[in-house]
């Protein structure tokens, strides 16, 4: 009796022909793979044409890797200085021979291989002072079918050190699959809904798994690859709406419905600008989440300097209208000082108060804002990670704004929710612009608003980038910017606070800018991590005020200060910023009516990433746009800071590639959600099985009735 697709998938891969115990020990150490699943899911990670062949004589004109048909003609091994030997010989197709060298595992490959027998040979050619060789070629006895043992499209899995060493190099692995797969025949069903599966005419499951690790041509592989794209995305879109369908049908939130005086009152006479359209559309979204009984989930994107704070405030005085509290949470200290002095002054006018809650927030009058929180004597308040503390508890919260989200877990979100009987509402804003697909990856649960229209009167930033010999022409324009009364930011890179050379870099910069500008005529301030709290309030002051012309400064300014006066922003060695950084810093500019200048400084040795991020920000001052070049150059999990915590992490697909099919994907699990909720329909059985097994951890299934 044949074995059910279960019990051969739960199998512990040392029981696989070739594994055994200590093998088996090391593929799950190295690359997780404990069972015979596991394995099955261990994709390629791009695939070899093996149906070309070719003359030594082609070497310098051919592609990459190739293969060459030919005999070795002799074989020796030599030792080095350092005792470490080397397996070199000379391969000869007929005409021509070439140098081939192993370093590794040369005792077993000296007694393996043969002289003057037909081999295929396949490899990356070198050339290393006019001399042709390759380094670790594959040889393998030439056949009436030399195509390859795999097949004319060839597989390249990836390995590690370790199991190299232990003979699981990526030719190996692909051995083990390719006894692994006939373990599965016949017993891998469909997990798509039939519907989709015709429209669009999908291969079986089981022809897409065995089609990527051995395609018989590319054409099977791109038709594979569809399949399990698609499938990958359909299943975690699935579970992202479901929980939008259960936060809309089960989680209830306070009706916040009432437009009253307060709101009014600051709409009406200290609204300090006309909102923008955008502003308003997204005001309207919120009203229609907050009034509709459910709980809203919402994330609020805009670029630095779109007005998101102004509208999470006028949420925060819906809330107030409607007898609710309301607070903002902010990942650091100094994000959440800005924001608590930014809505201080605009509530000023209404007299209403507001508190900070922070790490450093002193004794009593930590005391003096819990006791008020609880009887609602302070309706709003702004903090950092401390208003999650079980001892901060709230008469009547309404609303919670969580600022930059992806720098907090979803285990803390979820913790706001228990300071209420009734979950707060949650809006959650980010000034770093995120690519539509990574959005719907890891927002797809929520309900997204974007404010795509900057106030009016903002000119462009003017991007430049400069090699350090223009230095000088810099100095010469910074000046006559002061000349006409502009203020400059010069920001210096600070990886971290303890690495010495970035400090001296910073000190070494602030010196050079004081010889440079002298005073009387000109003020530098500087401001970084290590000064005492105090005196970095001080030289920001005296910045903001208009005191001082010019602040040296690391990236603390990247959130910290708010000036309409300044517009050059400076930033040095430019090439150790990412593309989002860069965005976030320009973005301090810009915010008056003047124009407004953005200059690159680099040194000359630039990577190929780095002149694609000074180019992109010359080119564009999008932060949309600018989103999608950082997720093609860095990946979704660096982009985000959260590869190890957030960020699915993908067998198959890729967001910056099949951007297209996600939202296919995300359309099918929406519309079949629609009409089936809880999957229950004859042909949903089979997806709700494999969703069930597959990601129960994720998304709890029992949840939904």
């Amino acid at each position: 009796m044949k074995s059910s697709y279960d019990e051969i998938a739960k199998t512990p891969i040392e029981y696989l022909k070739g594994v055994g115990p200590d093998k088996g020990r090391l593929l799950r150490e190295e690359l997780s793979i404990a069972v015979f699943e596991d394995l099955l899911m261990y994709f390629p990670f791009r695939y070899v044409d093996r149906t070309g062949f070719y003359q030594i004589s082609d070497i310098p004109n051919a592609p990459g890797e190739i293969q060459i048909v030919g005999k070795l003609i002799s074989l020796q091994m030599l030792v080095g200085k350092n005792r470490r030997r080397r397996l070199v010989g000379r391969f000869s197709d007929g005409k021509q021979s070439v140098e081939v060298v192993w370093f590794k595992s040369v005792a077993a490959l000296e007694k393996l291989l043969q002289l003057n027998t037909p081999y295929v040979l396949f490899g990356k050619p070198q050339n290393y002072q006019g001399v042709w060789s390759f380094a670790h070629p594959e040889l393998e006895p030439h056949t009436p079918d030399t195509a390859g043992q795999f097949g004319a499209f060839y597989p390249v899995y990836s390995s590690t050190e370790k199991l190299t060493a232990r003979g699981l190099n990526g030719r190996a692995i692909g051995k083990l699959v390719k006894a692994l797969l006939p373990k599965f025949s016949g017993t891998i069903v469909d997990n798509l809904p039939p519907d989709y599966v015709e429209k669009y005419r999908f291969v079986t499951r089981e022809e897409a798994l065995f089609g990527l690790h051995f395609p018989a041509n590319e054409a099977m592989m791109r038709r594979a690859r569809f399949r399990l794209v698609f499938e990958e995305f359909f299943f975690v879109q699935l579970g992202m709406v479901r929980q939008k369908l259960i936060n809309k049908s089960k989680i209830k939130g306070n009706i916040i419905e009432h437009v009253g005086p307060v709101f009014k009152r600051f709409y009406d006479h200290v609204l300090p600008f006309p909102l923008t359209g955008a502003q308003k559309r997204v005001v309207r979204e919120i009203r229609r989440d907050m009034g509709s009984g459910a709980q809203m989930n919402r994330l609020l994107q805009g670029d630095v300097g779109s007005g998101k704070t102004i509208v999470a405030l006028l949420s925060m005085l819906l809330a107030l209208d409607n007898g609710l509290q309301a607070c903002l949470m902010a990942p650091t200290e100094i994000l959440a000082r800005q924001h608590f002095i930014g809505l201080s002054e605009l509530l000023e006018p209404l007299g209403v108060p507001i508190a900070i809650l922070t790490g450093s927030t002193s004794a009593p009058e930590r005391r003096r804002i819990l006791a008020g929180l609880q009887t609602a004597e302070i309706p709003f308040v702004v903090g950092t990670h401390a208003l999650l503390e079980d001892r901060v508890q709230f008469a009547a919260l309404g609303l919670a704004v969580i600022d930059e989200q992806h720098r907090f877990g979803v285990a803390q979100r979820s913790r706001l929710w228990a300071k209420n009987p009734i979950p707060p509402h949650i809006l959650v804003m980010t000034a770093t612009p995120i690519p539509r697909t990574l959005a719907m990856s890891l927002y797809g649960d929520l309900d997204v608003s974007v404010i795509d229209e900057l106030p009016p009167g903002r000119k462009p930033i003017t991007t430049k980038h400069y090699f350090e010999n223009k230095r000088l022409a810099i100095y010469g324009f910074m000046k006559d910017q002061i000349a006409l009364g502009r203020q400059i930011y010069v920001v210096f890179p600070l990886i971290k606070e303890s690495e010495k050379q970035d400090y001296q870099d910073l000190i070494s910069g602030f010196e050079s800018i004081c010889r440079a500008f002298p005073e009387p005529h000109y003020q530098v301030s500087v401001v970084h991590g290590q000064l005492p709290p105090d005196v970095k309030d001080q030289e920001m002051q005296a910045f903001v005020e208009g005191k001082t012309h010019i602040m040296v400064a690391t990236t603390v300014i990247e959130v910290g200060v708010n000036v309409p006066n300044a517009s050059v922003m400076v930033i040095e060695s430019a090439e150790r910023f990412g593309l989002s950084q860069l965005h976030q810093l320009r973005g301090r500019v810009g915010r008056g009516a003047e124009q407004s200048y953005c200059i690159l400084m680099t040194g000359y040795k630039l990577g190929k990433e780095a002149r694609t991020r000074m180019k992109t920000m010359e080119e564009t001052n999008d932060g949309f746009r600018i989103s999608e070049v950082d997720l093609a150059l860095r990946g979704p999990g660096e982009m985000t800071g959260t590869r190890q915590s957030g960020v699915v992490q993908f067998k198959v697909a890729d967001l910056v590639k099949d951007g297209a099919i996600l939202s296919a994907a995300r359309a099918a699990a929406i519309e079949i959600l629609r009409v089936d909720p809880r999957l229950e329909m004859p042909q949903h059985i089979a997806t709700r099985d494999f969703f069930i097994t597959h990601y129960a951890e994720k998304h709890s299934w029992s949840r939904i009735s």
